[in-house]
């Protein structure tokens, strides 16, 4: 089997296991049929921006040419810090674009991906955030109108919480195995200010996730087709974004985002 094209972050879907899509151009490839076998990756040398798709000689901030990570609405200041979003008052790099990706609901959330963490995504990126982060465990928190209100909650919440995945750990499965959900939601409650405690939610689940994998690495060497024109080896498993191979080598698809690919399998 050969499919190939500029890589996208992989498609999931909730299962038991997550089922992951690997999309190269038109073509999407299944990957969890072929955990335990040898697969090849190999790079063809070309990269496409995946906001206005020139080609481009270098890569920024997980698939941008230059230009697009500085100018894109897609890369602004507030998607790492959504509590400067500005799209709820009509401001913004692109007003259009801002008013239906930011200026709709908000999910605040925290999630076990190697520690308890706090996180922040749109309503309808649930329970794929959850994924792309390789939580083992997730429960929503609040629900915000907007990108900014859910941002300054997180910044709030953050002074209990960490709002960062030690990747690592998370690839190793190196996790909370039994995080104590009535403490952190009580202490998320006392730390959530009273402006915007009328968003929290009281009756959410807590969401288990479970990944495919046969074995997680002992320790992590990242793999980068800046390096390494071809990668190829046994596909131990899938979490978060990470293709999981043979002699605990690790391949981050979403950081090629852009990147002219082919597989062989």
């Amino acid at each position: 089997m050969i499919a190939e094209g500029p890589s996208r972050k992989m498609k999931t879907e909730l299962g038991d296991p997550i089922r992951y899509t690997l999309q190269l151009g038109t073509d999407s490839v299944e990957m969890n049929p072929f955990i335990g076998q040898e697969i090849q990756m190999s790079f063809l040398n070309k990269i496409t921006c995946v906001a206005c798709g020139r080609i481009t000689k270098k890569s920024f901030a997980q698939g941008f040419c230059f230009p697009c990570m500085r100018n894109s609405p897609q890369n602004s200041e507030c998607i790492i810090r959504p509590e400067l979003c500005r799209g709820h008052l009509g401001e913004g790099r692109d007003l259009e674009w801002e008013q239906e990706h930011h200026v709709r609901e908000h999910i605040v959330y925290l999630a076990v991906s190697s520690d308890i963490k706090v996180g922040v995504t749109r309503g309808d990126q649930l329970p794929t955030r959850w994924i792309d982060q390789g939580a083992s465990q997730a429960r929503v928190l609040a629900r915000t109108p907007h990108r900014c209100a859910a941002g300054e909650l997180e910044v709030a919440l953050k002074a209990s919480f960490t709002d960062r995945t030690s990747w690592q750990k998370m690839l190793k499965n190196d996790v909370l195995e039994t995080p104590d959900w009535t403490a952190a939601l009580a202490l998320a409650k006392e730390t959530v200010p009273e402006s915007h405690a009328q968003y929290l939610v009281e009756d959410a689940e807590t969401v288990s996730l479970a990944y495919p994998v046969q074995a997680y690495p002992t320790k992590v060497k990242s793999l980068s087709f800046d390096k390494e024109p071809i990668i190829a080896g046994r596909l131990m498993g899938i979490k978060g974004q990470y293709l999981l191979l043979d002699e605990n080598r690790v391949l981050n698809i979403r950081k090629h985002n852009g990147y002219e690919l082919r597989i062989e399998a």
